[in-house]
């Protein structure tokens, strides 16, 4: 979507990091995969790591000092964001306060009608985080397609909107080849239910 708009050029990907696990904060994705997102995306991997545990204050302190050494490598910054008006409202002040542009390129669309989009498109996506207070935890570890789209129940937002879910995207049309992952353990932790994708051996 964001590189179908002529008026954008994409020239990274930016990500923060649990610098304690070395994984995506949220997601619990080891640090190697998204860089080899990146790479097969042909793009520089911008990360910020963030300090663990990490309270609201500090998150914004790492986050601020990190936009700041990035200053000159872009001026706006695209987010997934659908409907959740209070986090777009947050990433607003933050961007403006940090002196970058917060761009929504998915913003409104119908999220039942992106998630099949994305599938038929040829996404292909595995889930590694749940929260089972939303979400059957069952669903952790499983390939984002049709079939588990048909079984969430139909309180779970079909792209995990409300954080029932979050995903890794091993091979979409822009990148330039497939990230062979497999799937580990899973475990329970923090409230939320983890499975650990990793490069496939």
């Amino acid at each position: 979507m964001l590189q179908q708009n002529s008026d954008v050029e994409v020239v990274g990907l930016l990500t923060s990091f649990n610098l304690e696990a070395d994984r995506v904060a949220m997601h619990a994705v080891r640090r190697e995969l998204v860089q080899l997102q990146a790479d097969a995306a042909g793009l520089p991997l911008y990360a910020i790591d963030l300090p663990w545990p990490c309270s609201n204050d500090q998150y914004e302190t790492a986050m601020s000092a990190g936009m700041k050494t990035l200053e000159g490598s872009f001026d706006v910054v695209a987010f997934g964001d659908l409907f959740l008006e209070d986090i777009r409202a947050y990433r607003e002040e933050q961007m403006a306060e940090w002196g970058y542009e917060p761009l929504f390129p998915l913003w409104g669309l119908d999220t039942k009608q992106l998630a099949a989009a994305m599938i038929d498109g040829g996404t292909r996506a595995v889930i590694t985080c749940v929260d089972p207070r939303q979400c059957p935890a069952e669903v952790a570890g499983r390939r984002f397609d049709r079939s588990l789209l048909e079984a969430l129940p139909a309180s779970v937002d079909p792209c995990g909107e409300n954080g029932e879910f979050h995903t890794f995207v091993f091979d979409c049309p822009p990148f330039s080849q497939s990230i062979d992952v497999s799937v580990g353990d899973t475990v329970e932790r923090d409230e939320f239910v983890f499975a650990d994708v990793r490069i496939a051996v």
